[in-house]
Parts: C-alpha cells; structure tokens; sequence
C-alpha cells in the first residue's frame, strides 16, 4: 500500500494556520480537506474497524475537530460520544450477529440556532479494518491481510461535513444543524440505526438529513448520484436552483439505499445522499489519499452547503414514502457476491467488482457484466435485481444472462 506522508507530517500540516514573521497564512479548504482525510486514512488507524483502537483514535480526532469548528457536544452525558455495543459475527459468512461483543461511538456536534427544527447532516467514518469482513481484496489467508484505509469511504464523507460544518456555524440560520460522524456502518448502518433509536434530539423535530458516503472521486464526467429525492418534493427544486458548482445529476428517488440516510428515512425523515460513484478501489487495501480528487471534493463540499442553506429558508420539508418503504423488512437468503455500479441508469444491473469465491466469480461473471436476467425474471433496475434476491434459495442453481459488450452471455450460478 502506497503512503505518500507520514502521520507526523499530516499532524504538522493539520495546523489551524501557518505563521510566518508578519503573515498568518490561513489554509485553503483543499488544504484542510486534504488534512483531514490523510489522519483518518493513515496506516496508523488500521483501517477505524468499529471496536478498535484505531476508530477509538478517529473520533477522538473528529471531536478534536469539532471543538475547534465551534460546535457544542450533543452525545451522551454533555459529550460529543454517543457509545453503543453489538455482537458481530463469529465468521465474516454468517448470517447471526453471535460473535464477539465490540463497543462503538457515534460523534456528534451541534450548532444551537434556539430554533425548533434540526437539520442532520451525517458521514460514516468506520471502515474494515485488516478486511476481515466485506472486505473485495483477493488475498485471503492471515498472512495476507492488509490494512483498509478507505480515504474514499468515507474519510471523504466525514472531510465534506467537517468544512459544511465550518461553514454553517458562520451562517445566520432559521434550524439548528446536528453533525454526526457514524460508526458501524460497515456492520449494517449500526451507528445511525442506533442513534435514530436513542436520539439525543427529539426525532420529531428533525427537518431532513444529508448523507455523504463516498464523495472523494468525482471524475471527468462531474457525475453526481443524488438520493432520496423523491422523499420530499423540496429537493430537486431547490437542487436546480444551484447554478455552481456545475455537476451532471443522477437521481434516484428511494430513500432506502445502502448506507446511513436509510435508518432515517424509516423513522419517516426526508433523506438526500450524495455519493460519487464506485471504483476499482473500493473495499481494497488501495484506497488511498493519493486517489482523492480533492478540487472535486471542494466542489462537492460547496454544493451542499448551499443546497443546506437554500432549504433552511424554507418551511419544515414534507416527508414522502418512496416505495421501496413497503419492502424494508425484505431479506435475502442468498446474493450473488457482486458490488453494483450504483451510477449505471440504464437497462439491467451493470456489475462493478466481484467477490472470490462467491456465486458470481464462480460463475464466471466478471466487473462491467450488466445482469439483464435471473431464471425467469428480467432485471431492468437495481430494483428488479433487490427483488430477485428474494426469490432464490440457498444451494439452488439458476441461468443469470448478462450483457458483456456486444454479445449476450448465459452462465449457470450456483447461491450459496
């Protein structure tokens, strides 16, 4: 794994300021965004597994970062730390939680308007760890494990809402805004589960919520995926509304989606999640800082902001059901060990990685396959294929037909 500086550097430039003789030079927001990710997805935090000494490092420095944007504490007992404990799995295959017990902390921080609303805004900052779980590596075995820094997931997310923070606290605002770096999303959204639960606010004051999972690696393109926002009708207009920073949209209208927003939406707030696209690094070993399109990030960082402040002046946001609402108890017996291109907006589920040794990479199905059947069902959307899931059984075999370039291919797949 390619590490460019060292955390003694990273902690020199992590300076509020740079002092010359007569000049104060303050840092630019590339700068600090810079900062931020390169201390969170240093070799030293191996990885910020909920339960681990590293994660225990990251919210301290999260924390450390709040105190000096200015924010007060809103986790438990007038801390910034919310601490909740799960059993995780015993084997990284099973499907019950009988493992070993593992403590985590939720970091909050709050800008109190003395207003009756509140607006979150939310980044995970767990990651894998060593990869012993979730983790898309191709090595296996103790010998082989490396370490996860995940500077893209989400190290970005959490520099995005540290320089949204930055910039709300100067703002005159008509709601308050809680900031909340999640732990255990890489568990299953542990951390915003638990806190939607054993909120430290009253959840019914909550106006909406901004997510942000993997905004680090905006490309040429400036495609951004925008979503939830069907959950209120408030979001796509106010978003074009925003003439700069200029980004290409990709909307999606659910609010159940795979990563914190999701725990939110079934307590009936409205969502909006940003996200910037897969990539060849994710859950390996290599996503790396040097891979952080930081100007990009800015951008990124600009527009939500503006979209927050653009949807403070108005009324407390309507809430919609989008549909996937009504399957949100669904679960899958078996999966075809694929990540999905969560980009993709046309026909069928275009396959953006697989996992060794499970049903796809058996079958042959390789990354930049689109699944356009399984057995008899047709898959046009991400949708159709979550539905499929529901339908199969372990250790049954069906035909999955994939569209591979030009050609049609049909290649028998065997569920777990």
């Amino acid at each position: 794994m390619k590490i460019l500086y060292s955390l003694p550097l990273v902690l020199l430039f992590a300076c509020n300021s740079t002092k010359t003789e007569d000049t104060i030079i303050e840092p630019s927001i590339q700068d600090e965004l810079f900062n931020d990710i390169s201390f969170l997805a240093s070799d030293s935090l191996e990885g910020r597994e909920i339960g681990t000494q590293g994660e225990i490092i990251a919210a301290d420095y999260i924390a450390k970062r709040f105190t000096e944007i200015g924010l007060s504490p809103k986790g438990d007992n007038e801390t910034y730390f919310q601490e909740f404990s799960r059993k995780t799995k015993a084997h990284p295959h099973d499907t019950a939680f009988s493992g070993k017990e593992v403590t985590g902390r939720n970091v909050l921080g709050f800008i109190d308007n003395k207003k009756p609303n509140t607006i979150v805004i939310g980044a995970h900052y767990d990651h894998l760890g060593l990869g012993d779980e979730g983790s898309l590596h191709a090595a296996h075995g103790d010998a082989e494990k490396a370490i996860h820094n995940g500077a893209d997931d989400n190290a970005s997310g959490i520099a995005a809402m540290l320089q949204i923070a930055t910039e709300l606290k100067s703002k005159e605002l008509e709601n308050n805004v809680l900031f909340i770096a999640f732990t255990g999303e890489e568990k299953g959204l542990w951390g915003s589960n638990y806190f939607v639960k054993n909120a430290t606010i009253d959840v019914g004051s909550v106006n909406f919520m901004v997510n942000m999972d993997m905004v680090g690696r905006l490309d040429t393109n400036r495609k951004l995926a925008v979503y939830g926002v069907g959950t209120s009708s408030a979001f796509i207009p106010t978003i074009e509304t925003i003439k700069e920073p200029q980004f290409s949209f990709k909307y999606d209208s659910s609010g159940v989606g795979p990563s914190d927003h999701t725990s939110f939406y079934l307590a009936d707030i409205p969502v909006i999640h940003f996200f910037t696209g897969q990539h060849s690094e994710y859950h390996k070993p290599t996503d790396d800082t040097e891979l952080i399109n930081f100007e990009g990030l800015e951008d990124v960082s600009v527009f939500i902001t503006k979209l927050v402040t653009e949807l403070d002046k108005k009324e407390k946001l309507d809430f919609q059901k989008t549909k996937e609402k009504d399957n949100k108890a669904r679960s899958f017996k078996v999966t075809l060990g694929v990540i999905p291109d969560y980009m993709f907006d046309e026909k069928g589920m275009r396959i953006d990685g697989t996992k060794e040794d499970r049903p796809a990479a058996k079958a042959g199905i390789i990354k930049g396959d689109i699944v356009i059947k399984m057995g008899d069902k047709t898959i046009n959307s991400m949708g159709d294929y979550m539905d499929a899931l529901g339908i199969f059984e372990p250790k049954q075999t069906i035909d999955v037909v994939v569209k591979r370039e030009d050609k049609e291919v049909t290649t028998s797949v065997t569920f777990d």
